[in-house]
């Protein structure tokens, strides 16, 4: 395990420890229900004992600290099932319904309408909402999704329960709430501590790793909420560069010299991660790009271009489902490989590029990059998911239904094992232009339209 890695292990068992000694002492504040009974039962005293608002708060932390020490996912997935039983009476809203029917008017329409809203919600979300009054609520209750999504294959009753709590923390964190910050080298320890263990995109691996990111010529901003001060919710690192940028290892040499940022033309977004799995499906992405371009255009006027260095995660996986389609290579495809890799035909040189573990290590693999760019374009460009109008690569699909184009293609763009399995090596640059990036949203959305120069579509093309 490396020092960041062992370093972040100790930070967060440190929280966990403070925040279960701070529900346990508001527990023992008051004659809370027995730990020896049933989730239920817990469950029922913190909605009908009597008592203030520190009474309420005091139960609450007493049960988020029985959750946290459940040793087994069945004991989790029996405290989601108690939950979830503590759903809206049926017979309530079949009267409020039937209020609704009978009214006459506008007014007592209106009136039953109300109430029906009242009988529909469930006493569940009132007992979540207790949870946010403890220590590190918030936090507890975004964890508890990322549990609940876990296990609610298990019961289907757990989906209106996930339901419930989706729509809570969504109306929580709704953007008008979260705060954009800078994170830079001066940042607190145990901030930069939690960066390292976020990035899934590009692994931070040293602290040398992480100061070049956090270099005066890169920028990381995050957005965090008021009530999770120091977790960051997603957070985005830029690079201040001239030109586009081809090669993450080239942008990430922690030899490679220090531009001075009034020099850059180019902000180069390279890694995007979200933070917190109790918060998917609550978009920030789209807004946190935004915001960031705003900042950097107000912060460097000699800024002139927006865009990515993305991974492409499912081309390979793509290539492995395609590559015994009929008419997959041009016959001028074929043969060009077929000479150059010593095979039969075309395909069985692919299918030779496909098996190796290190596909670059092949001595004819440069004759294949013009086949295999060819074959990213159309995946990028033209494949689409299952409902026949988005993007097949989830990556792909964020950035377009953000109002980004496709622009550029790079071979050997990522030649880490990562990049090699997931894309064959290949990278791709998707520009954000601030004076279409409505109109590039409106139309992916609307119609499924992906922008792109014509050059690339054209090669998108080429073998149909």
């Amino acid at each position: 395990m490396s020092d960041v890695a062992v370093a972040e292990v100790g930070l967060l068992d440190r929280a966990w420890k403070r925040v279960s000694l701070l529900w346990r002492d508001m527990a023992a504040s008051v004659g809370a229900t027995s730990a020896d009974a049933s989730w239920e039962a817990r469950m029922r005293a913190c909605l009908e004992a009597p008592g203030g608002e520190v009474s309420a708060r005091a139960r609450a932390a007493g049960l988020a600290q029985s959750y946290q020490t459940a040793p087994e996912a069945a004991d989790r997935l029996a405290f989601f099932q108690a939950l979830a039983g503590f759903d809206s009476d049926f017979k309530a809203v079949e009267a409020a319904m039937a209020e609704v029917s009978a009214a006459k008017d506008p007014a007592s329409r209106a009136a039953a309408k109300a109430r029906l809203r009242q009988a529909l919600e469930p006493p569940r979300l009132k007992l979540l909402t207790q949870f946010t009054a403890i220590p590190d609520g918030m936090k507890f209750l975004v964890d508890m999704r990322a549990d609940l999504m876990r296990l609610m294959g298990q019961d289907p009753m757990l989906k209106a329960l996930e339901r419930d709590l989706c729509g809570l923390l969504a109306s929580w964190f709704d953007l008008g709430f979260l705060e954009l910050r800078r994170i830079d080298w001066d940042s607190p320890a145990s901030l930069l501590e939690k960066l390292v263990g976020y990035e899934a995109v590009h692994r931070i691996r040293t602290w040398r790793d992480l100061k070049n990111r956090l270099d005066s010529d890169r920028r990381c901003y995050a957005f965090f909420h008021p009530r999770m001060p120091e977790e960051p919710l997603i957070f985005v690192e830029v690079a201040l560069v001239k030109g586009l940028s081809g090669s993450v290892q080239k942008l990430l040499d922690e030899k490679a010299p220090v531009l001075d940022p009034r020099l850059a033309d180019t902000a180069i977004f390279y890694s995007i991660n979200n933070c917190q799995r109790g918060l998917d499906g609550i978009s920030f992405g789209n807004s946190l790009i935004k915001r960031v371009v705003a900042l950097l255009q107000e912060e460097l006027r000699g800024l002139k271009t927006f865009a990515t260095l993305s991974p492409i995660p499912g081309f390979r996986r793509w290539l492995e489902e395609v590559k015994e389609e009929p008419g997959l290579l041009t016959e001028e495809e074929s043969k060009a490989l077929a000479e150059a890799a010593g095979t039969p035909d075309g395909i069985s040189a692919l299918l030779l590029v496909l098996a190796a573990r290190r596909p670059l290590s092949l001595a004819w693999i440069g004759k294949a990059e013009p086949v295999l760019t060819r074959l990213c374009a159309r995946y990028l460009v033209l494949e689409t998911g299952r409902d026949g109008r988005r993007a097949r690569d989830p990556v792909g699909h964020f950035h377009l239904s953000n109002g980004a184009r496709v622009e550029r293609i790079n071979w050997r763009g990522d030649i880490s094992e990562k990049g090699l399995k997931e894309s064959l090596s290949f990278m791709v640059n998707y520009l954000y232009d601030p004076a279409k990036i409505e109109d590039y949203h409106e139309a992916y959305v609307g119609e499924g339209s992906r922008a792109a120069p014509a050059a690339l579509r054209k090669l998108a093309r080429g073998g149909r």
